[in-house]
């Protein structure tokens, strides 16, 4: 009985690899196409929130059957509880990535107002705590949880980087004002994956630990 509750356990990690590359791609694409004003790779990423949606239910359904059909111990409902929560995090990425996307299909034949240096920055940072913090849950390695959860500083930092830089262009020339609010909105985007990675880090400390700054 252990064993087929093991291979199951595994099956459950395997879907959260899954999920969490979905998301991964989701954000790539969103960033590049925003950096690239490029329809095709919007369309892509909104595409993605589908495939998230769908695996999503796929885990809530797998941990369902774990809890009620196994005899699960303290450590594995732990477990099954954070795999639960991380879920919810990652389809809320899947759709802040297509809300991105659809902001870049809006200014797909404006000019911007300032180059955009620190957004794909923001991007492959979301795009690095979001895959560390899956790697975490399936080694199941605290350290590399908490990793991430200082990792959000980086993305805070950038955002206000971004916010300051936005604020400056608009008090330049007020004409700046609605391709500094679409950029503002996309970095704040950003910002709430991190803030969503962040929270799946703190639910894999959970997993391990038994403790969450919620309890």
């Amino acid at each position: 009985m252990r064993n087929k509750f093991d291979a199951q356990l595994q099956q459950l990690c395997d879907e959260l690899i899954q999920m969490g590359a979905l998301v991964e791609s989701a954000i790539a694409n969103a960033a590049n196409a925003i950096t690239t004003q490029n329809k095709s790779l919007a369309e892509k990423a909104i595409s993605f929130d589908n495939e998230v949606d769908q695996k999503e239910k796929d885990i809530e359904r797998l941990c369902l059957k774990l809890l009620l059909q196994q005899q699960p111990v303290a450590s594995d409902l732990r477990l099954i509880s954070a795999a639960l929560k991380m879920i919810t995090d990652m389809e809320r990425i899947g759709d802040q990535a297509a809300d991105i996307a659809e902001i870049s299909m809006t200014l797909n034949d404006t000019a911007y107002i300032k180059k955009l240096d620190h957004i794909p920055e923001m991007a492959r940072a979301t795009i690095h705590m979001v895959n560390t913090s899956i790697d975490a849950f399936v080694r199941n390695d605290l350290e590399l949880a908490k990793s991430v959860i200082e990792a959000d500083d980086v993305v805070d930092n950038l955002f206000v980087t971004i916010k300051d830089d936005l604020v400056n262009l608009i008090r330049e020339d007020v004409k700046n004002s609605e391709g500094a609010m679409d950029l503002l909105m996309v970095a704040k985007y950003f910002e709430r994956i991190g803030d969503h990675a962040t929270n799946i880090a703190e639910w894999v400390e959970f997993s391990i630990t038994g403790h969450h700054k919620s309890m």
